[in-house]
């Protein structure tokens, strides 16, 4: 039974699309409750039971709140994602604080919320969401680099402690995906020459998709995976230039 926040569009969405048609049962939510009442409805269409509500990771009653209410519907909590971002921006004290509530403490508050019904599964799972972003230099200091390579440090720390109750804990990190209305649209249509220059330099030669990194947290955080913890997963097509031992 998957708990997703921040699910009811592009990765997150995905990820539940992707999750209930391998038939689990899952609850998503978002700030956007039309959003989330639409996403409810397309994945009951496609014959999965989903429920979600419309909460903000910012307010950390209400989030746990919610965790618990979904992990209490569903019969359980056996997987935790929450794809809540603050994104990039400019590198002012606001960004910087916005991006470590949602991206740092969501994921945090999340996973702590979730603990108590994780540690029931028989296989527990907590994906946590990164970006190439947070691997090497790109588009110049932003918080959103840093608060991501902070996530990744902590799923590795809780990776580490987690795993002796049977609870694994890995991360997967995006390269550049091209959503319809998603930051690269923006980018294409308002930024063209660094979007190309950002196509041109990915050897596959496009974008991503948000259902090819769903397919690969659908698959990190099942039982077909679950003799690995602790590892970051990067999706990207090659944009990133590192060696990866």
């Amino acid at each position: 039974m998957p708990v997703l926040a921040g699910a009811s569009k592009g990765i997150g969405r995905a990820t539940a699309e992707v999750l209930v048609a391998e038939g689990c049962d899952v609850a998503i939510c978002a700030r956007d409750k039309a959003g989330v009442e639409k996403t409810v409805a397309a994945l009951a269409g496609k014959g999965g039971k989903a429920i979600g509500e419309s909460v903000s990771v910012g307010d950390r009653e209400a989030y746990a709140g919610w965790i618990r209410r979904a992990a209490e519907q569903l019969g359980g909590c056996d997987i935790f994602v929450s794809f809540v971002t603050g994104s990039g921006g400019p590198a002012n004290e606001d960004t910087w604080k916005a991006t470590f509530e949602l991206d740092v403490l969501g994921t945090w508050r999340g996973i702590q919320a979730a603990l108590p019904f994780l540690e029931q599964s028989k296989a527990g799972s907590i994906v946590a969401i990164s970006t190439t972003a947070a691997l090497e230099d790109f588009a110049g200091p932003q918080a959103y680099n840093a608060m991501k390579a902070a996530v990744i440090a902590h799923a590795a720390a809780m990776s580490q402690a987690l795993a002796p109750k049977g609870i694994r804990v890995n991360t997967v990190s995006p390269g550049p995906i091209y959503i319809e209305g998603g930051a690269w649209n923006w980018v294409k249509d308002n930024m063209a020459p660094f979007y190309e220059a950002t196509v041109k330099g990915i050897p596959m030669g496009r974008m991503g998709s948000a259902d090819e990194v769903a397919r690969t947290i659908a698959f990190v955080a099942s039982p077909a995976c679950r003799f690995m913890t602790g590892t970051n997963i990067v999706v990207d097509g090659g944009f990133t230039k590192r060696i990866q031992y």
